[in-house]
C-alpha cells in the first residue's frame, strides 16, 4: 500500500493526523463533522478496496475533527462480500503510514437486551468471533500471535465514556458478537448469542480490531443499534432498516466522537 499512502501524502495539505475512523452502514453523516474536508473516493485510490454494499459511500475524507486531524473511511469492505477477513487490511496499513496510531470503528448492530433499543448507541468493550475466520491466518510470522485481552484500549473506552457524559448521550456498553452475514441472524442463533454473553451482533468490524491490533494500532469501537435481533419482534429484518435507523443513533455517536477526539489526550 506504499503506493497509495504516497499517492495521499501530498493530498493531506499538511496535516498530520493520529485518528483513523471507520464508518458501518448508514453512518456516512459523520462525515459532515468533518472541518474542511477533502473527499477521495476509493476508485480513486491505488489498490483500494471499493465496497459492494449500499449506504457505504466509499470514500476517504481527510479534514479535522474540533481542531484535530483526522481520516475517514467512509465505508469498508466485510467478510461476506468475498469471503475475505483481510479485505481491511490494506487500508487500515495506509492509514498507519500516513501517521495513524488509534483506530475508532463504527457499525450498524441489532440489539439483543430490551433496554438498549434502535437508535442506542453502545460501546464495544469486547467482542465474540464467532464467524471463526481470521485475517492473521496465513501470516508467516510469530507477529500473528495477537492477544486480545486488552483489544479494545481502556484510555479510549474511558475518554468515550466521559464525551456521552458531556453531551448528555446515554452510552450502553457491551459485548459484540460478529457473524459472518450477509443473511441475517436466525431466532435461534440470537438465542445461543446470549446465553454467549453477547448484547449486540452484526457482521463487521471484528476483522479490523484483529488487524489493527496486529499492526499495532489502539482500538476504540461502537455499535448503533439500529434494530432488535431476530426474534425479539416477530418482524423480519432488513437492510433497508439497517439504512433508515442508522442515522438516529449516528447523529448521537457523531457527537460523541467530535468530543471524544475534541478533549485531546
Amino acid at each position: 500500500m506504499k503506493a497509495t499512502v504516497d499517492h495521499l501524502v501530498p493530498r493531506l495539505g499538511g496535516l498530520a493526523p493520529r485518528y483513523g475512523i471507520v464508518l458501518g452502514s448508514g453512518l456516512g453523516s459523520l462525515v459532515e463533522t468533518v472541518e474542511g474536508a477533502v473527499r477521495i473516493p476509493y476508485s480513486e485510490l491505488p489498490s483500494f478496496p471499493v465496497s459492494t454494499v449500499s449506504g457505504h459511500a466509499g470514500e476517504m475524507v481527510i479534514g479535522q475533527l474540533r481542531g484535530v486531524p483526522v481520516v475517514m473511511l467512509s465505508g469498508r469492505v466485510h467478510y461476506y462480500e468475498k469471503g475475505d477477513a483481510n479485505a481491511m487490511r490494506g487500508p487500515l496499513e495506509v492509514l498507519r503510514g500516513l501517521g495513524v496510531d488509534t483506530l475508532i470503528l463504527t457499525n450498524s448492530a441489532g440489539s439483543l437486551r430490551e433496554d438498549m433499543p434502535p437508535g442506542s448507541v453502545m460501546r464495544i468493550a469486547d467482542h465474540i468471533n464467532f464467524s471463526g475466520a481470521n485475517p492473521l491466518i496465513g501470516v508467516d510470522s510469530d507477529d500473528r500471535f495477537v492477544g486480545m485481552t486488552t483489544a479494545y484500549d481502556a484510555g479510549l473506552a474511558a475518554r468515550m465514556e466521559n464525551a456521552a457524559k458531556k453531551t448528555g448521550t446515554r452510552l450502553h456498553q457491551g459485548v459484540y458478537m460478529w457473524f459472518s452475514g450477509p443473511s441475517f441472524e436466525t431466532p435461534a442463533e440470537v438465542r445461543m448469542a446470549r446465553i454467549l454473553g453477547a448484547d449486540a451482533v452484526g457482521m463487521s468490524t471484528v476483522p479490523e480490531v484483529l488487524i489493527a491490533r496486529f499492526l499495532g494500532l489502539k482500538v476504540a469501537a461502537a455499535s448503533v443499534i439500529t434494530n432488535f435481533a431476530a426474534g425479539m419482534t416477530g418482524a423480519e429484518l432488513s437492510h433497508h432498516e439497517t439504512k433508515d435507523m442508522a442515522p438516529v443513533g449516528g447523529a448521537r455517536l457523531a457527537a460523541i466522537l467530535a468530543e471524544m477526539i475534541g478533549d485531546g489526550d
